[in-house]
């Protein structure tokens, strides 16, 4: 029945495009054996996750620019709305036939980016996929029932030229052991270029056994990785560098001990493959994550209700064949995505394959042969799970925020997503301190564009860069991560950042440890005087604690925040009022409120009266679509926020003079000379919601601190010691918190 409905053909077929790029299509579409009646149409749909831009119908010189015609000279109307069409084809183009009608083999010719007029074209997604297609729909009868054409055009969205350099180091090795570093180049848009070539330098620090000082990039390689390397121990750092010298990228540090129980692995356990909502196969999703993100770990998290059967069996396969201690880790799971008044969205994490598949609904699933296994709400899913062996469940903030106030178990929920691709989001962890929750702190991406563990947001409502949660473990397999996450081992970090982390607590006299929630029952672990990270400690007889942690990182320390709970106790600088110099910045963060519809967009101009700036660059700005232009006398921007930050740095030239802020959220004025060690904050409403300025020294060189502070005890509630540090690269790391337990009294 559908080749009688008619057939689409586009010429550019099977073709190949660079990410980003502008581009024209034309699109025809053959009315079939029934014609097309009056107020007939036909819809072209893309995926929920294409960051294609909304296209246009009245300005022939601009970008997006889209028409369409008749062959018999039927008037037309188009449409686009983003929402439209079934999920994940949602984003759709419709084009109408508003007088007149289509007898059979009339056309209509769609020209996507049409520049007969001037325009660029159109802006293709940001982020590669095998195969793109532009689906079409037709509803011939008029009746508002689109039938699916067959043999839809499509093409494949490829990387574009290398820009931005990387250079990967585990961050913390046995002096024993052999390591590796991994190399690869990004495009403008965050997608690993396969146009690298020549020859290329390494520089290391330090003497590294095994280290080329000269390779040969391999031919149409994304990325390269060097293995069997070796050092004593010490700090180590590697540069890259072109053939002539001149650096591309330098790797994070690596610190390499004598010994070590722990060592420490990096996951990203939340993304989607095309199978659900996401990009590509996910087969290629685990490829990317180990081969190009160079994560050590990953779990696959589609939502529930899209997961078929056949979906779910082949993902098990896929995780058992991938799955390689050692190597690479890669747990089974699924996200229950449950409406947030039920719950809100959780991530499931399997230990093993074989498990049963808890939906949330069958939304999207036909199949209802299996709904007697449905929870329909967090509480049902919660007590399935407790049924069940070796499972975790993680509530994160995507579409939907896990709504803890609804419920929360100690036992399963063991972390707590503060970052992801949709931002950043402190208040879900204080969420689980109010609903008595002992809890990690993890960050991943909840990528839906094919690239997990090195997610960059594109062009979309996406914005933030996806984050990493490392884990430290005895070793890289499943037995060993799963102790780290039921330990709570772990620190979380933005933009896939990777930094050595650690953090402690000393007590005066030893206290009891526990693995599980104490409130859940058990018994203690044992006892100790010292704890790391995630720890919670019973029976702590002291008034005080010593708190000590330590860092170290490629990009300097701009701030680190100790705290207790929700209270900030200090806000510590690796620099003194008196080393400020002329770099200043001025940031935007923040959102609109915690659903669907929280980003916050931001226009406006900073201006300088009596003064001029120099060396201006952008903070966090992913989406090179939004505004950023900057002169000597300010800036204009745009840009969105979704809980996080972005912004400008810039070096004043001379004294004196006066900021003028003009956005659609901010008004202000504020001295240049009254911008100092310490935030000025512009509080603009929403969730968290507001603009900073503070100024730095013109060099910071620290790069790695250990630090400790003697804590008082609170007796009225838990304490839960963290940091929370923010690096001059705009990236955010936080170290799970140190619990310690209300269960004494004043005077015990």
């Amino acid at each position: 029945m559908a080749g009688e409905i008619g057939t689409a053909r586009m010429a550019e077929t099977g073709q190949a495009f660079v990410a980003g790029s502008y581009q024209s299509f034309t699109l025809t579409f053959t009315a079939g054996r029934f014609g097309m009646d009056d107020t007939g149409s036909i819809r072209l749909v893309h995926r929920f996750a294409s960051d294609m831009p909304a296209v246009q119908f009245t300005d022939p010189a601009a970008p997006n620019y889209v028409t369409a015609e008749a062959s018999n000279g039927a008037v037309l109307d188009l449409n686009y709305n983003p929402r439209l069409n079934m999920r994940p084809w949602g984003k759709t183009l419709t084009v109408s036939v508003t007088r007149g009608f289509l007898s059979p083999g009339d056309t209509i010719t769609l020209r996507l980016g049409d520049r007969r007029g001037g325009s660029p074209g159109i802006r293709l997604q940001t982020f590669c996929e095998d195969r793109f297609e532009f689906r079409v729909l037709a509803d011939v009868f008029a009746c508002f029932n689109w039938a699916l054409l067959p043999d839809q055009p499509w093409i494949a969205i490829v990387p574009g030229a290398p820009e931005t350099w990387r250079a990967v180091l585990p961050t913390l090795r046995r002096e024993a052991e052999s390591f590796c570093l991994s190399l690869r180049a990004d495009d403008r848009w965050g997608n690993p270029s396969g146009e690298v070539q020549g020859r290329f330098r390494l520089r290391a620090s330090r003497p590294v056994q095994g280290l080329p000082e000269v390779f040969d990039w391999p031919q149409g390689a994304r990325a390269h990785r060097i293995e069997g390397l070796r050092a004593v121990a010490g700090d180590l750092a590697i540069t890259l560098l072109d053939e002539a010298g001149a650096t591309l990228a330098e790797s994070n540090p690596l610190r390499l001990v004598q010994a070590a129980d722990l060592l420490p692995f990096y996951a990203d356990m939340h993304g989607q493959s095309d199978e659900t909502i996401g990009t590509n196969s996910a087969r290629r999703l685990a490829e990317y994550a180990r081969d190009l993100a160079f994560i050590d770990a990953m779990c696959h998290q589609g939502n529930d209700f899209q997961i078929t059967a056949a979906f779910w069996r082949d993902l098990n396969a896929l995780t058992a064949e991938f799955n390689q201690a050692g190597r690479f880790v890669f747990f089974p799971g699924y996200e229950w995505s449950g409406n947030t008044a039920l719950g809100g969205d959780r991530n499931v994490v399997l230990k093993d394959e074989g498990r049963i598949l808890h939906r949330s609904c069958h939304a999207l699933v036909e199949d209802l042969s299996d709904a007697d296994q449905d929870a329909l709400d967090v509480r049902a899913l919660h007590a399935a799970l407790r049924a069940e062996r070796d499972v975790l469940c993680l509530p994160h903030v995507g579409g939907r925020y896990a709504n803890l106030g609804f419920a929360h178990d100690k036992a399963l929920e063991r972390s707590v997503e503060v970052h992801s691709d949709w931002g950043t989001f402190d208040w879900l962890l204080e969420d689980a301190f109010a609903a008595g929750g002992r809890v990690g702190i993890a960050a991943n991406s909840d990528g839906h564009k094919g690239r997990q563990g090195a997610s960059h947001p594109g062009a979309s409502l996406f914005g933030a860069y996806g984050g990493l949660t490392c884990y430290l473990a005895r070793d890289l397999s499943r037995d060993a991560l799963w102790d780290a996450m039921l330990w709570r081992r772990q620190y979380a970090t933005t933009g896939a950042l990777r930094a050595h982390c650690d953090a402690w607590l000393k007590l005066d006299a030893p206290a009891a440890l526990h693995q599980d929630d104490p409130a859940l029952g058990g018994a203690p672990f044992g006892t100790t005087a010292k704890a790391g990270l995630g720890a919670i400690l019973s029976g702590v007889t002291g008034e005080t604690a010593e708190f000590g942690f330590e860092l170290a990182a490629a990009t300097p320390i701009e701030r680190i925040e100790i705290r207790n709970r929700t209270r900030l106790l200090e806000t510590w600088r690796p620099y003194a009022p008196a080393e400020l110099g002329r770099r200043i910045r001025i940031l935007w963060e923040g959102s609109e409120y915690r659903g669907r519809g929280r980003e916050t967009m931001w226009r406006g101009a900073l201006r300088l009266v009596g003064a001029t700036w120099r060396d201006v660059r952008p903070i966090n700005r992913f989406n090179l679509d939004r505004r950023f232009e900057a002169d000597a006398n300010g800036l204009r921007f745009e840009g969105v926020t979704t809980g996080g930050f972005m912004g400008v740095e810039a070096v004043l030239d001379g004294d004196g003079g006066t900021l003028e802020i003009e956005t659609n959220l901010v008004t202000a004025t504020l001295p240049l000379d009254e911008i100092g060690h310490a935030d000025r904050i512009f509080e603009a409403g929403g969730l968290g919601r507001r603009m900073r300025a503070f100024r730095l020294p013109d060099v910071n060189p620290h790069r790695a601190i250990s630090q400790s502070r003697r804590l008082p005890l609170r007796r009225d509630e838990d304490n839960a010691f963290y940091i929370r540090t923010t690096f001059e690269d705009g990236n955010v790391l936080w170290s799970s918190p140190i619990y310690v337990t209300n269960d004494l009294k004043p005077g015990d």
